[in-house]
């Protein structure tokens, strides 16, 4: 399974990153931040080969960028179908994105359809040879939460991510034995609804993934000592 770090930034584009966008192969990605049309078209990505978006969360900065892939996939005459699997609430949220961001947009007919399936709590959802996990987490966003892993019954390979969270020993279930755990390190010090780095060093020990890299860094965290740490860059991959 080769995973791309498309987009490594936080909700503002600190240190001229992309939202957060991360592929699986060439038709999977776990979440699709308002900025990755552009850049899945800058990696050499075709959005209209995206089969499924995973979402953690229901900020725009992780979801914001899925009528962008919607109204592409429109314009551009794709037929093939998008799955879209998120938070409680993902189908209405959509809705009223699309909404707002291109009235009527939400009801216009097209070649193909959009199903919205949503999380339900360490329930795993195939979508073929994958399998979607989702663990609740600690980050207000309106609706639920969640880190995610992805294991992959072809390669045998497992990716885990922990969406934007405070320290929850959540994190250490959903990313057991996992082969990359893409981890926010959004500050240097603790703050409410996300992940420090000084609480992530002081539970390190406590991961068993074979690969932890950080992602959804903030200014005040892409200007600290990061020597300790693999960091993701978009583009990067794994």
């Amino acid at each position: 399974m080769r995973t791309t770090v498309v987009g490594s930034g936080d909700a503002f584009g600190s240190g001229g990153r992309f939202q957060t966008c991360i592929a699986l192969d060439r038709h999977t990605l776990i979440d699709c931040g308002g900025t990755s049309l552009t850049a899945l078209r800058q990696q050499g990505f075709d959005p209209n080969a995206i089969t499924t978006v995973v979402i953690s969360h229901l900020h725009a900065d992780h979801f914001g960028g899925l009528p962008f892939l919607i109204l592409d996939g429109q314009f551009r005459r794709r037929t093939s179908d998008l799955t879209v699997i998120g938070p409680p609430s993902t189908g209405s949220r959509l809705a009223e994105a699309m909404e707002v961001s291109f009235p009527g947009s939400s009801t216009v007919r097209r070649r193909f359809e959009v199903r919205v399936v949503e999380h339900v709590e360490a329930t795993t959802q195939h979508i073929g040879s994958l399998a979607v996990t989702p663990y609740e987490v600690r980050h207000a966003a309106g609706a639920p939460a969640y880190a995610l892993r992805v294991d992959d019954g072809e390669s045998h390979r497992s990716v885990a991510y922990s969406g934007d969270t405070e320290w929850t020993d959540a994190l250490i279930e959903a990313s057991d034995g996992a082969d990359v755990f893409l981890c926010e390190g959004y500050t240097p010090r603790p703050v409410r609804w996300h992940l420090d780095l000084d609480t992530l060093a002081a539970n390190r020990h406590r991961l068993t993934c074979e690969r932890l890299v950080l992602t959804h860094l903030s200014p005040t965290a892409l200007a600290a000592d990061l020597s300790a740490w693999q960091i993701a860059h978009d583009g990067l991959v794994l």
